[in-house]
C-alpha cells in the first residue's frame, strides 16, 4: 500500500509542480492569459488534495480518472506541440499518478478482504 501512495503523491505533487513551472515559469503562453490557463490546468488538480493526503480509498479511485484527463492532455501536447518535452513529462506524470492510485485502491481492497478472516 505505501508504494501506491508514493507513487501516487510523487505523481500528483510532480504533475502540479510541472504545470505550474511551465506555465508561469519556462514558457507562458501567447495566446491566453498565464492565470486563465492555470486556473483551467491546476483547479481540477486542487479538488483530491485533501483527500489524497487523508489516505482515502475513493479519493485515489476519483483521481485515477482526473489522471487520465491529464494524460490525454500530455498526449496532445507531445504529438502537436511544440513543446514535446511538457507533454512527455505530462504524461509520465500523469501515468505515475494513475499507476499509484490504481495500486493504492487495490492494496487497499486486499486489506479489507483480508480483515474479516484474521
Amino acid at each position: 500500500m505505501r508504494a501506491g501512495r508514493w507513487l501516487t503523491l510523487g505523481g500528483y505533487f510532480g504533475l502540479f509542480f510541472l504545470i505550474l513551472a511551465w506555465t508561469s515559469l519556462i514558457d507562458p503562453p501567447q495566446h491566453l492569459p498565464r492565470s486563465l490557463v492555470l486556473l483551467v490546468l491546476l483547479l481540477p488538480l486542487l479538488a483530491p488534495l485533501r483527500g489524497l493526503l487523508h489516505g482515502r480509498q475513493r479519493t485515489h479511485a476519483w483521481t485515477s480518472l482526473l489522471a487520465l484527463l491529464y494524460v490525454v492532455i500530455g498526449i496532445t501536447l507531445a504529438a502537436v506541440a511544440e513543446d514535446r518535452l511538457y507533454g512527455l513529462l505530462m504524461l509520465v506524470l500523469a501515468l505515475v499518478l494513475f499507476s499509484g492510485c490504481l495500486l493504492y485502491v487495490r492494496a487497499f481492497g486486499w486489506e479489507r478482504r483480508r480483515a474479516p478472516e484474521a
